[in-house]
């Protein structure tokens, strides 16, 4: 199941979220070799200071992680414009409150392929990005910025996502990173579902009380 955590609840989920910072570790340290630190055998920065939100993928026990990603308001500090600013031009406007920035994507391929081996990892990254579009519809969003290498952007027009590359830059690992926005409505979701031919939601969404603080503090779910 797909879930998202606030900051107060990371304490409740931790063997979640430390899941999670040691899968970022393997992927973006050891195997992309971005320019980042790690801690021990986490990857965490400053943006894991300000209380963002973890989109997850988990069992139904909420005992093993599957996959993950970091979504943080663009009206607050993101690493969109204070690290990879290079990767679009100047005269693009990616800060308002419908507008949010999510980083740090990745999927826990040995889990998946012990757990559900009919998942291939490419069909794994669409189901992210349908429950990320759910989330987003959930929650007033209605335009996600990410960072992501070349090659991702087939998996996401294969998941029905519509991506609006902005630009791309060198000298942050391997590869090339791109910036891209991604639409969310109604329509998109529409398209994603037909795409990866799911017709259940995939996000679960908090209950009431919580999603009523969600929303009066302009946070996503």
């Amino acid at each position: 199941m797909f879930i998202a955590l606030q900051a107060h609840n990371y304490a409740k989920h931790l063997h979640l979220v430390q899941q999670y910072y040691r899968l970022r570790k393997r992927v973006f340290c050891d195997l992309l070799q971005w320019d980042c630190t790690p801690t021990g055998d986490e990857e965490r920065d400053y943006y894991d200071t300000l209380g963002p939100v973890y989109l997850l993928w988990c069992s139904s026990d909420m005992a093993v992680l599957y996959g993950g990603m970091r979504l943080m308001p663009t009206t607050g500090p993101t690493l969109l414009y204070d690290v990879f600013r290079r990767t679009f031009p100047n005269a693009a406007e990616l800060s308002a409150p419908g507008i949010w920035e999510g980083t740090r994507m990745c999927i826990h391929e040995a889990n998946l392929k012990r757990d559900h081996p009919d998942i291939e990892p490419g069909r794994a990254f669409g189901l992210m990005l349908l429950a990320l579009c759910e989330c987003a519809m959930a929650h007033g969003i209605h335009t996600m910025i990410s960072n992501y290498e070349p090659h991702l952007k087939r998996v996401y027009q294969r998941a029905g996502a519509v991506v609006d590359e902005l630009g791309r830059a060198d000298g942050y690992g391997n590869r090339p990173v791109c910036c891209g926005s991604f639409d969310v409505s109604a329509e998109i979701h529409a398209r994603m579902q037909a795409a990866m031919e799911v017709d259940i939601p995939l996000y679960r969404r908090p209950p009431l009380h919580n999603a009523e603080v969600m929303n009066k503090h302009n946070i996503a779910a």
